[in-house]
Formats: structure tokens, sequence, C-alpha cells
């Protein structure tokens, strides 16, 4: 065996292995078994309704996940069994071995019993205590064991402190602790404690992520659950503190959400899996090569076949600086800033198809998408031609890992064009706007995270003429430059009405002075998107910017925000091509947001400059 073989296998003893509930994915259970198999998991938690509406026999299953090389490591949930009066426990008692019966077919040796909501509950451990000792003694005469989970909203136990507390007071080797992130941190439950729990005591580990929300925890549980690291939770102490334990089971998912179990359940699968190699990352439990360094945004990629795109170009300031040796691709450039683009199509609409950023290691880059389960695109390109890399995002854009520089750069592949320059002022790229579809807003902020080991912001909400919109942030990078990439996304809209832009894109440039560039590109013709009066009105009430500047920002048509930082000015092109728009910003004084209140009027004004 070789060392690197060795390492490996080192490693990999450090993992736990992966599992993830049925419950989680859309579709049959053969569906959610197939894609689960298919994104690499080793087992699966087997939800009972999924069984129940199954045309095959529990044996039938078994069968089937042996063949897709998956294992059933817990049958679940068993509800309302604890703390009862004598008839229900006997009645609980005749389900629990039909139950086992199942469980033997299935191939499942744990069973997972949530504490009790129901109204025959009384507030007494002794006898829940007293009764799930019985439970678990009928578990072990079949080779079984009950782990038992205290539900955030369990009438008397909703505790993890509580019910191992009761676990211990039980007493019986076949009965211990199903530890659920979720039930944990929505209560706000410091999980530090679960260090002092045996590990042989915690049978078995559920994990999800959520946002914070202020509801009743019962509907934040089945509504708004998400995989690790798209939401708020920290996992990675929480999930550290299990392991310390000496927890060696399975890291298994468990999240119940509207919008995962409605959508295809294949991505959906690999999509969790992604997550659960970014939390064992996070652990130090993995061999995924470590994110390599990215210090900006090489170039962004515009497909389209008409010629607006080109025109707001020249007229913000860009030159035509190249042109694709074999391709119909031009360069388009003004100071670090480059656009692309390709008029390789036949639709004269405008659409972001690609965007690059610069990588210490395109290889390595490349290599870590392909282990977070983002394959390299198949791409072809002549002799001579820069081998790029890409992945596919989540939307379908297409992500390239690459170097910009003399000798061995893509820039290589462009044959230079005298382009007549008209400088505005533009000096690079500040982020890239990307309209999500709403069932892979959170799926693309992971992507992002996991692949290029970007940062997230919270999410953020704001009420648009059409809707409420989402928003999230991901960047990162050195001190050469920031990659930043927003994701907004909107529910679907039906019907006849519906704004004038649909999933709209736009590229931010940077400048110095926002006045400057505003004035030359005015100048130059630049289609600037007019911001109404009103806003201003609304400026000098609100932030009161100093007199001269109102009046600049007002016939300039660039908005103006201000937060803890400092202060931004910005301002927008029209639409081009039916979705894509140019911004021009300045961020003054470390200035970090990206003027989200701002939105609301720039869709307003878009809107009447498309019906208009």
């Amino acid at each position: 065996m070789s060392s690197t073989e060795t390492r490996a296998l080192e490693n990999r003893a450090l993992e736990n292995r992966r599992a993830i509930a049925t419950v989680c994915l859309s579709g049959t259970l053969e569906d959610k078994l197939t894609a689960a198999a298919a994104a690499g998991f080793d087992g699966v938690e087997i939800f009972e309704n999924d069984l129940i509406a199954s045309p095959w026999s529990p044996k039938q299953v078994r069968e089937h996940c042996a063949d897709l090389g998956l294992t059933v490591d817990l049958y679940q949930p068993f509800r309302d069994f604890e703390a009862v009066a004598p008839t229900v426990l006997a009645a609980n008692l005749r389900r629990a071995e039909l139950k086992f019966d199942v469980m033997e077919q299935l191939g499942a040796d744990t069973m997972l019993v949530c504490s009790s909501v129901s109204p025959d509950a009384v507030d007494d451990d002794d006898l829940a205590a007293e009764q799930l000792h019985t439970l678990a003694e009928r578990a072990a005469a079949r080779g079984l064991r009950i782990a038992y989970e205290a539900l955030a909203w369990g009438r008397f136990v909703n505790t993890y402190e509580h019910s191992w507390r009761i676990v211990r007071r039980a007493a019986h080797p076949a009965l211990g602790l199903c530890l659920d992130s979720f039930h944990i941190l929505s209560r706000g439950s410091d999980p530090a404690a679960i260090r002092t729990i045996p590990g042989e005591k915690l049978f078995f580990l559920q994990l999800a992520d959520a946002p914070r929300l202020e509801m009743d925890v019962l509907q934040w549980s089945r509504h708004h659950r998400l995989f690790p690291g798209q939401g708020a939770f920290d996992l990675t102490a929480f999930t550290g503190h299990v392991r310390a334990a000496g927890y060696d089971g399975p890291l298994s998912l468990e999240v119940f959400n509207d919008v995962f179990r409605q959508a295809d359940p294949g991505p959906a699968a690999v999509d969790a899996m992604r997550s659960l190699l970014a939390l064992e990352e996070s652990l130090g439990a993995t061999t995924l090569p470590p994110a390599p360094a990215l210090s900006g945004h090489a170039f962004t990629e515009i497909a389209t076949a008409g010629t607006d795109v080109e025109q707001a170009l020249a007229a913000l300031g860009f030159a035509h600086a190249g042109q694709h040796r074999t391709k119909p691709v031009a360069l388009w450039q003004q100071g670090e800033a480059r656009i692309l683009v390709n008029s390789a199509g036949s639709d004269p609409g405008a659409s972001v198809a690609a965007l690059a950023v610069e990588s210490a290691d395109p290889v390595a880059s490349a290599d870590r998408a392909q282990r977070l389960l983002a394959p390299v695109l198949p791409r072809t390109h002549s002799a001579g031609e820069a081998d790029l890399s890409a992945v596919a995002a989540p939307d379908g854009t297409s992500v390239f890992f690459c170097r910009t520089g003399p000798g061995d750069s893509w820039l290589d592949d462009f044959a230079a064009v005298a382009g007549k320059a008209a400088d505005a002022g533009v000096t690079g790229v500040d982020h890239v706007s990307l309209t999500q579809p709403f069932d892979h807003f959170d799926e693309a902020a992971l992507f992002y995270r996991a692949v290029l080991g970007l940062e997230p912001d919270p999410v953020t909400e704001f009420a648009a003429p059409f809707g409420l919109v989402r928003s999230r942030t991901v960047s990162g990078g050195t001190e050469r430059g920031t990659v930043r990439l927003a994701l907004d996304s909107a529910l679907l809209r039906r019907g006849d009405w519906a704004p004038g832009v649909r999933e709209p894109q736009h590229i931010a440039f940077t400048t110095a002075d926002a006045l400057a560039s505003a004035r030359v590109m005015r100048e130059l013709g630049a289609p600037i998107l007019p911001i109404p009066g009103n806003y201003y009105d609304d400026l000098d009430a609100r932030l009161a910017p100093p007199p001269d500047l109102l009046d600049a920002l007002r016939a300039h048509s660039i908005l103006y925000d201000r937060d803890e930082h400092g202060v931004l000015l910005h301002f927008f092109t029209e639409i081009l091509g039916g979705r894509v728009f140019f911004e021009v910003l300045q961020r003054i004084d470390g200035y970090a947001g990206y003027g989200a209140g701002n939105a609301p009027v720039r869709m307003a004004a878009h809107r009447r400059s498309r019906l208009g």
C-alpha cells in the first residue's frame, strides 16, 4: 500500500459515515434512495411515512439499499411512548413490537423515539425512565437499540439535558440518546455539556442548520431547516462537542424544508453531501484540498447576439481590447475590469454566461470543486489555447478558475485590437449580481462557500415593487483583490403580471470618483438609468448629505447610502438585452454594504424604462 493510500485511510478513519434521512428529499422512497446513493451517502434514515407509501416490502427496501451500497442506519420516528397510564403503555408496547418486526426486515438496528407531546403523558421522569427501560429491554431481546430524542416542543421533555437525565435514570445498555442540532440550538441550549455524556450513550446524531427566525419552534422546524452551512447555527462547534464526547456513529442529515421536498432529489442530495463535506472540513476531519486564495474577478462573460451590450460598454469608457483567435468573443477592458462578449448564439437577449476568478492555483481550485461534487465542464479548445477549467454553479453559470498576467494566461488567446478608449474612471469589478431560482438560493450560497472558499453574509430581505426579495452576498480574497457575488431571489410570479425585468443580472464596476465617472459617461452617451426626484427629496430628509453633493447626485441620477463605515455612491445603466445591466460604484471610507435600501427605487426605475 502506498504512503498516499495509507494517509487517505488514516484520514478516513477520522471521518464519520455519512447518512441522510429520506424526509430530506422529494419523491417516492425509491427516488430518494437512488438520489442518496448517487450522491455518495453511506446510509439512510428511513422515515416511516416514506416506507408506508412504498409498494416495496421492508425486506425489498433492505435488498435495494444493499444493491445501492446503502445501509439503513435508523428507523424513525416512534412518537408519544413514555410516561403514560398502563393501558396506554400496553398499546404502545404492542405498536413497538410491530415496528421491531419492520426494523428486522429493513436491517435497521436503531429506532428513534421522540419525547412525547401526547395529552396522555404526565410529567414524571421516574415513570418515563421506567417505561423506556421496558421498551429498551424488549428491543435488546431482538438485538435492537432505542435512541431517545428531546423534541424542542416536547410536552415535558424538550431539552437534551432533560432527555439525558431520563436515559441515565433508566440505565439500560440498549437505551441511549439521539442528539438533533435543530432541537438543541433552536432553543438556545448550550451544547458544550454534551462533552460530559459518555460516548457509548450517544446512539445517533442528526444535523440540520436553520436561519434565525422568531416564530413557533414547531413551524420553524417543519418548514425552515437547512443543510449545514446554509443557515445561522454553529454546527462546527456543535458537532465538535459530540465528537469530543466519543460519538463515532454517522453524521446524518435530517432537514425538513418545503423547497427541498419539492426539488429534484438528485441535485438536492448532491447539495446535502456537499454540506457534509464542508462541515467535515471545518472539523479538520477531511482530505479535501484547501481552497486556493482568490485575488479578484478575472473576467465576466456575457452571451448575446445583439449589439447594445457592446455599445453600452463603449459609452462607459471601455475599449475593445481584443478578439478571440478562434471564437466570436470580444474582450472589452477598462482598468482591471474585463468583459467578454460572446456572440456565438442567435438570441439577441443578453445573460451572464460565465464568471472567472483569479486563483492562486487554478488546477487545485478545479480539483477541490470536483471533490465537492462539482465536476469540471467539458470544453473544446484549439491547440495553443489556454486550457481553462470551469464548473457549473447551481443556476447554470460557468465558473472559471484562471490566472491573468504575462505568459501562460488566458489573455494570450486574444489578438490585440486597437479599440478606441475613453477612460471614464472604471478601475475594476466590485461584484457580480446573479438572480437565483428560488429553489436554488440556499444551494448557491453553499456552493460558493464550499467550492470557492467565500464567506457568506447574513440573508437580507427587502420589499421590492413586485414582492419580497431575498439577498445574500458571498465574498473573499486577498489583499490584491476581492471576489464578491450577490445572490438574489424572489418567489415565482404567475400570470401576465410581472416586472419588466425577469431574473436580472448585473456587473458592478468600481471607480474612485463616481461623480466624475457619471459626467464622462453621460458625455459618451451611456444609457444611465434616470432616478425620480422624490428619491432625492427623501434622501435629503433621511440622511441630509451636503447640499452641493445632493444637487450633483440629483443631476446625474446617482444613488447614495451610508453605513457605520462610510458612504456608497452608485448609479446604473438601463437594461441591456432584456435582463443585464451595469452598475458603477464608489465605496468611501470602508463602506461595506451594497445599497440594498436603494434596490426598490432602481427596480421601479428599470420597469418604467422597459415598459415606458
